[in-house]
């Protein structure tokens, strides 16, 4: 499906899961390379930043946490994954095409905000980067300010990774060590997931800025610094996620260990407690022709008494040794 949005002299055209005839229209209406052509169609594409005469042609990987299915087996009600997403944007003087396979939230949010142009006009708050006006009249913009959405967007899934961490943290000190260590496995998993995914970004940011400067003009070049120091707020707020999952399953693993090695003593001080017991039982279990004790009144009484001041002496030397 083709969407076309107009903004004064731009215009934006979004293709959401294009087929090969609207992708060979875009071809012709704006004189696109048949790769480029052949790259949109194509789910999987190596994210990557390409100058054509006209425009310039980048891939992007967008990284975005969505709930697992209620359906899908062995996982938890309330885990998540990461849900890689790809972008293609064709960014020529006048005009940006981006397409998707699947719906991406926030470029769906842009496009709303964008029909009603209250970003590109400058009608929100002064000083505020989300909303900075526009006083250049090409494409580049509109791809500053989608980046800028979409940037945002990410960093709002990091905030909400990171609030799931608090929470497994308290978890932890709360004497739920077991139960948190499947929620510390998917945490990490989503972390790694979401780094592998954002990390071409600024390759490809980068490639960009060069053939933007050319393209678009020097100035532009302080809008795609902005853009580099959005994705360095979410390396850093990533990698910061990741060590604190890292300190709490290390503390996790400690704790587990810790009431492992409980349990294990009392079950050990148990042994050497019953132990005694057994072998006494059993040495007047046997069918002798003299056992003592054995056939003397209150002769049951006595051995039970035995065991008892044998099975309270053991526990209270265990009690002195501080093993109990």
């Amino acid at each position: 499906m083709i969407q076309k949005y107009p903004y004064k002299d731009l215009t934006w055209v979004h293709a959401e899961s294009p087929t090969s005839e609207e992708v060979a229209a875009l071809i012709k209406e704006y004189n696109l390379h048949p790769l480029v052509g052949e790259d949109m169609l194509s789910k999987f594409s190596r994210p990557r930043s390409e100058r054509y005469r006209d425009y310039i042609y980048l891939v992007l990987r967008i990284p975005i946490r969505s709930k697992m299915p209620a359906t899908a087996k062995g996982h938890t009600h309330n885990a998540y994954f990461i849900d890689e997403k790809e972008i293609d944007f064709v960014i020529g003087k006048n005009f940006i095409v981006t397409s998707e396979f699947s719906v991406i939230e926030p470029l769906h949010n842009f496009s709303k905000v964008f029909e009603t142009d209250s970003i590109l006009n400058g009608s929100a708050k002064a000083g505020s980067a989300e909303n900075m006006r526009v006083e250049g009249s090409h494409a580049g913009f509109i791809f500053y300010y989608m980046m800028k959405r979409i940037y945002s967007f990410m960093l709002n899934d990091l905030a909400n990774m990171q609030q799931s961490i608090l929470n497994v943290e308290t978890e932890i000190f709360s004497g739920n060590e077991r139960h948190m260590v499947e929620e510390l496995s998917n945490l990490s998993r989503e972390l790694l997931d979401f780094k592998q995914a954002s990390n071409t970004h600024r390759e490809v940011i980068e490639a960009f800025a060069p053939m933007a400067g050319v393209f678009f003009g020097l100035d532009f070049r302080q809008y795609i610094e902005d853009i580099l120091k959005e994705y360095a707020k979410i390396h850093e707020l990533t990698t910061n996620n990741r060590e604190l999952v890292n300190e709490l399953r290390d503390t996790n693993d400690s704790l587990l260990s810790a009431k492992q090695n409980e349990v294990m003593k009392v079950f050990t001080v148990l042994a050497f407690c019953t132990f005694p017991l057994t072998l006494i039982a059993s040495v007047f279990a046997m069918r002798t022709d003299y056992t003592p004790i054995v056939g003397q009144p209150y002769d049951f009484q006595i051995i039970v008494g035995i065991m008892i001041t044998v099975a309270l002496s053991l526990f209270g030397w265990f009690r002195h040794k501080k093993w109990i």
